[in-house]
């Protein structure tokens, strides 16, 4: 069976048909700028993938799609449901903001497990590589991300799923989608389940509902909604060293992310937009004594709240450009509890119940759009309740050659805010510090990009450059958390897409990352002089892609060299400084229509079966399988 996979895959160029879609999208973007502006006139960095080609591919989750991203590096502890983390460009795990349809899900403080994020009712993914905090303020420090949902347009389209394969895996789903210009709808479901990777207490449950409303009431006026429901219960055995250590213990995540966007057009020039969110989880670790000999008992709960207004016009020059003048109300709340109770007797801590507000100003200036040169600048003026005023800015210029080649450079700021955990822990082992500052940093890149006449290849280089500051550490002493350490990240991003046959579609990827740690400021995670934790020096991803117009197959190759990281299993403190093997991962997908509107599909994940470590004392999947039916139909009116 797999290595029917890779006949089929290798068989691609012999076979040419009409292509269905294409892997990487160049279409107007809109997250790098707010406004739609077309990809050749964005000074930054950014990467479209359509959520019909993550499908395809039977790729389920958004971390799994940014895993074969250029400039992205994604961990995992273990299986589905673990932990599982994003760097960015080299920068820290809550560094990149996310977002669905405008909302963040960031916990105050930038941290976002993206286990729980899936790709069922995705339309495209925008990843924007640089920092963005003049446009999405804290936490926007080297990306953001953005997932939009789809919008729904013509006769009622249903879309469903359901399958199963290693490790006990269920996966089931549908979506419905249909409407007019004047309105437009979807609503999906699904449900996830596997068994994980430990013989005890590592079994997943991940179930979404999403559902989307678009109106355009006239040619002037537009309005969505969009409303997000997450339900996760991830059981783990572990202990932050890797071990299994406990037979019930588990962690579950639930609640609702909603977006309101509305549009006025008041001129043919000017246009007034509102964007209004709420994100709300509820976080729990529940330990609970694994029989009568057991005295621990042990319960965390954070329920975080944040919710957001935006306001912007948008001025259009002539004869070409916009300059967009916003301002943004913001209030983050949390309510955390902690319970415990061992044979040492109550080591419990008193609620912690904190809000915080922010106000924010920001302007932006596109400049020659459309034209062979093009300019990007703008500024923000944050005002917090806690850390007080704090200025961000950042410009970039893209200048087009000729018809296949363009030139790019960008500078700006960034900043993310303390967690309330680091500004406000009353813990006797961590006590916090109001007095922490922002984290910030300053970044600069170019790139170039051209197109090979005749070869069907392009290319992309990038160049970038980051120093990061005032980072938050945590040290022995009153208080716990000081602004101390520094850091950079520097390296180089080529992307080579290359159209081989009109059905075959290859690309290739390359990130060599330079991070070194500049002052550690006590914190053994930061030791002065050597990488920063968990990122590969070099990393690489080949796709190829073979639509012949019935079906598809795909096939991905994805290597990650050696990093560095902490063995917390180690008897010694601080915990030694360890180096990880380098790992490849192979992964393969084929749907094969059939007939009514279904298709089998089969993927295969990690065909080589390499076990290769994404953190220190923690296992990975192997060798797994895959097999699903999928129906798509419409009904005609």
């Amino acid at each position: 069976m797999i290595a029917a996979l890779l006949v089929v895959a290798a068989l691609a160029v012999q076979h040419p048909k009409e292509p269905q879609d294409t892997v990487t999208l160049q279409p107007v973007v809109v997250t790098a700028t707010r406004v739609p502006t077309p990809a050749a006139a964005v000074t930054a960095a950014v990467t479209v993938v359509s959520g019909v080609s993550l499908r395809e591919r039977g790729i389920r989750t958004v971390a799994d799609a940014l895993r074969e991203t250029v400039g992205a590096t994604v961990v995992q502890t273990a299986g589905p449901g673990s932990q599982t983390s994003l760097f960015l460009r080299g920068g820290e795990s809550d560094y990149t903001k996310v977002l669905v349809d405008g909302v963040p899900l960031n916990q105050p403080g930038g941290a976002y497990n993206l286990a729980h994020l899936t790709t069922d009712d995705v339309e495209r993914i925008e990843i924007v590589r640089g920092p963005a905090s003049v446009l999405y303020g804290s936490d926007a420090v080297t990306g953001v991300i953005q997932i939009f949902t789809r919008a729904g347009l013509g006769p009622l389209h249903v879309d469903a799923e359901a399958g199963g394969g290693s490790y006990r895996t269920v996966r089931t789903g549908a979506t419905l989608t249909g409407g007019s210009a004047r309105l437009g709808y979807s609503l999906a479901a699904s449900h996830f389940a596997a068994d994980g990777l430990f013989p005890v207490n590592s079994d997943y449950r991940n179930d979404v509902v999403t559902g989307r409303l678009r109106l355009r009431p006239d040619a002037r006026t537009d309005a969505a909604v969009t409303v997000r429901h997450g339900d996760d219960v991830v059981h783990y055995p572990t202990d932050g060293a890797g071990r299994i250590v406990d037979a019930n213990q588990r962690a579950t995540d639930r609640g609702p992310a909603v977006s309101v966007d509305l549009g006025r057009r008041v001129t043919d020039r000017l246009e007034v937009r509102a964007l209004l969110g709420v994100n709300e989880n509820d976080g729990r670790v529940d330990n609970p004594p694994d029989g009568p000999s057991d005295s621990t008992d042990i319960h965390s709960h954070d329920r975080v709240r944040r919710r957001s207004v935006d306001l912007r016009a948008n001025w259009r020059l002539r004869p070409a450009g916009t300059v967009t003048v916003g301002g943004a109300v913001e209030d983050a709340h949390l309510h955390s509890t902690f319970d415990c109770r061992t044979s040492f007797g109550d080591c419990s801590s008193a609620p912690l119940v904190k809000t915080r507000s922010t106000h924010a100003y920001f302007v932006q200036a596109l400049i020659g759009v459309g034209r062979p040169v093009s300019l990007n600048v703008g500024g923000r003026l944050e005002d917090n309740q806690q850390f007080g005023t704090f200025a961000t800015w950042r410009a970039g210029a893209a200048w087009r050659l000729d018809a296949a080649t363009r030139l790019r450079a960008s500078a700006g700021t960034g900043f993310k805010e303390p967690t309330f955990f680091e500004s406000y822990s009353s813990s006797p082992y961590a006590l916090g510090n109001p007095d922490l500052r922002p984290e910030r940093s300053f970044s600069w890149e170019g790139g170039i990009e051209h197109a090979l006449s005749g070869t069907g290849i392009s290319i992309a280089v990038t160049y970038f450059d980051q120093y990061f500051r005032d980072l938050i550490v945590y040290v022995s002493g009153t208080p716990s958390y000081l602004n101390v350490a520094e850091a950079r990240a520097s390296g180089a991003e080529v992307q080579v897409d290359y159209v081989v046959q009109r059905s075959v579609v290859a690309s290739v990827s390359y990130t060599y990352l330079d991070t070194r740690v500049l002052n550690g400021g006590g914190d053994p995670t930061f030791t002065v002089g050597e990488r920063l934790l968990r990122r590969p020096t070099n990393a690489a991803n080949v796709q190829l892609a073979y639509r012949p117009g019935r079906g598809s197959a795909t096939l991905a190759v994805r290597f990650a060299g050696d990093r560095d990281d902490l063995d917390f299993a180690a008897p010694t403190f601080p915990s030694p400084r360890v180096t990880l093997h380098p790992y490849t991962r192979v992964n393969a997908a084929v749907a094969y229509p059939v007939r009514w509107g279904l298709a089998l599909e089969l993927r295969a994940d990690n065909l080589l079966d390499d076990r290769g470590r994404e953190i220190a004392n923690f296992p990975v999947p192997g060798r797994s399988l895959f097999f699903g039916g999928r129906f798509t139909g419409g009904l005609a009116r």
